[in-house]
């Protein structure tokens, strides 16, 4: 039994609109909005800091960068978090609808992706890492409350007065680890690199704060979120997510020292 001081759950449908076999969910909404703000935003960081992209570039950014969250974090899920269960079951691998995308493996595909972009249009990498980075927690945000609304990725059991009972929890309250996650990856870390982009930084500055901002945000909310059922705690309380984390941290860190040292060589910067 949940304690009475527990937050209802609201339990919204995950199926918005249903033609038939057509299905509109609201976590699919959530990646559309994420990515529409981010084509906007990015347009109007573009128009402001002057730079040499044309709107047709801005889109084909966002498209290269859809298709490398997607196929990069499908792909991550699959060799991260459930790989004996879909080298059985090939042909799950395109089952999305069911669930199962990894962001990890999602920033990895984004990176390559961008990479190829930049190289194929002529655009130096890091402006277009420095773009795409301060607008990717806009969609990471969504995507959180795209999982709170689906009853997935919930957090531990717990006595605190906001717990929730999750259909797919069993009778425990647990913590709202999707929205703490929404507020830290989206929210916090979208208010912290826009302050940090309104000052003359070094190249890349803003794509590593975003990788080193991620991975404290992350390692933190694996603190209250249940892990996964099939994998559990990998070395004590450690779970694959920090795990997956600790690495961003420390090169991320790594990179902003040295490109504030090279910065530091040379006349200016903008």
């Amino acid at each position: 039994m949940a304690p009475p001081a527990a937050l209802p759950y609201p339990n919204l449908d995950p199926v918005i609109v249903a033609l038939g076999p057509i299905q509109l969910r609201w976590y699919g909404l959530m990646y559309l909005i994420g990515l529409t703000a981010a084509y906007f935003l990015i347009r109007r960081k573009v128009t402001r800091k002057e730079l040499a992209i044309r709107q047709d570039q801005i889109y084909d950014m966002v498209v290269y960068a859809a298709f490398g969250v997607f196929l990069g974090g499908r792909i991550g899920y699959t060799l991260f978090y459930n790989f004996s269960y879909y080298s059985q079951n090939p042909l799950k691998l395109l089952a999305v609808w069911e669930g199962g995308m990894s962001f990890h493996g999602g920033l990895l595909g984004t990176i390559l992706a961008l990479i190829w972009f930049s190289r194929k249009q002529g655009i130096p990498v890091y402006t277009v890492a420095d773009l795409a980075a301060s607008v990717t927690p806009i969609g990471l945000g969504c995507g959180r409350i795209g999982n709170f609304i689906n009853g997935e990725l919930f957090g531990r059991a717990t006595d605190v007065d906001w717990c929730m009972v999750f259909p797919g929890g069993g009778p425990a309250c647990r913590h709202p680890s999707q929205l703490y996650e929404a507020t830290l990856e989206g929210l916090t870390l979208f208010t912290v690199l826009w302050l940090i982009d309104r000052r003359p930084t070094p190249p890349g500055t803003i794509f590593w704060t975003f990788i080193t901002g991620y991975g404290i945000s992350r390692l933190i909310v694996e603190l209250f979120r249940e892990p996964d059922q099939h994998l559990g705690f990998i070395f004590g309380p450690i779970t694959m997510g920090q795990i997956l984390s600790i690495p961003m941290v420390l090169v991320g860190v790594l990179m902003l020292i040295l490109g504030y040292q090279r910065a530091r060589q040379k006349p200016a910067y903008s």
